[in-house]
């Protein structure tokens, strides 16, 4: 009886020790297989995000050079599709900007529809360096992490550079941390924010981008460092129903014009 007792103490702490150790790296061939599997993940995921409508609410907030907000951009958007089943945007609110240390460009807009929900499907895989960094747990999800930054940038393109977190079972990013960055014309002396994007499963299947957060400081050329504050909060994903054939590759329709690239002011 008590020998009995010992062996199966001893069967438990194996057991026990089993499930705690951590698991291996892979191999250099797996890491290959492993990045092109996700591509290949993240490109299921492009195409079914294009058929959810959603709620998207940006929040960007002036801190100056003293850390306090002096001023702020805001709007509230519904991506939806019109009649004819063409993506759009519908604006449902935008108080008038009060920025006063740095306001808002194209690239910045740019970075809000494409970089900060960050996506690395298979047909952009070939555009980045990705090199794997070890694993992570992330909320008690088991993460594969990789270093992600562009091989090469073209004009009038928007990179992601930074670091991704991907679901070690899903093969699907759940965390991405870095900076937009792309080729900016001479005397462009833009200065764009670190941030963080957070992914939830949604129905039961994609990882969704649920929340963009930014808390850094603006280095402008000649001037003391600006803070800025920024969040993206994505919400009410629903999957569009209906007999009309959506149609891929659309541009979600700009929202109202915002003042010229940024610069510092005076």
């Amino acid at each position: 009886m008590r020998i009995a007792c010992l062996v199966a103490m001893i069967a438990s702490l194996a057991a026990s020790s089993a499930i705690a150790a951590p698991a291996n790296d892979p191999s250099p061939s797996e890491i290959d297989s492993i990045i092109k599997r996700f591509a290949e993940k993240e490109s299921e995921f492009s195409r079914a995000r294009s058929l959810y409508t959603y709620r998207q609410n940006v929040r960007v907030i002036d801190l100056g050079v003293q850390g306090r907000e002096v001023g702020r951009w805001e709007m509230l958007s519904d991506i939806v599709f019109d009649p004819d089943g063409k993506r759009t945007e519908r604006v449902l609110r935008a108080p008038v900007p009060t920025l006063k240390s740095f306001s808002l460009s194209p690239e910045d807009e740019q970075d809000l529809r494409s970089v900060q929900p960050f996506v690395l499907t298979s047909k952009d895989i070939d555009k980045y360096h990705v090199r794997y960094l070890g694993r992570e747990t992330l909320d008690e999800i088991g993460c594969l992490v990789f270093s992600v930054k562009p091989k090469r940038m073209e004009q009038g393109q928007r990179y992601f550079s930074g670091m991704i977190w991907v679901d070690d079972k899903d093969l699907q990013i759940v965390k991405s941390y870095g900076r937009a960055t792309g080729v900016l014309k001479k005397n462009n002396d833009q200065q764009f924010p670190k941030f963080e994007t957070y992914r939830e499963q949604i129905d039961g299947k994609y990882w969704f981008p649920t929340y963009t957060t930014a808390n850094d400081l603006l280095y402008f050329p000649g001037g003391p460092p600006v803070g800025i504050r920024m969040t993206v909060k994505y919400e009410e994903y629903k999957q569009f129903k209906s007999d009309v054939n959506i149609k891929f590759g659309d541009v979600v329709d700009p929202p109202p014009p915002t003042p010229a690239p940024a610069k510092p002011k005076p």
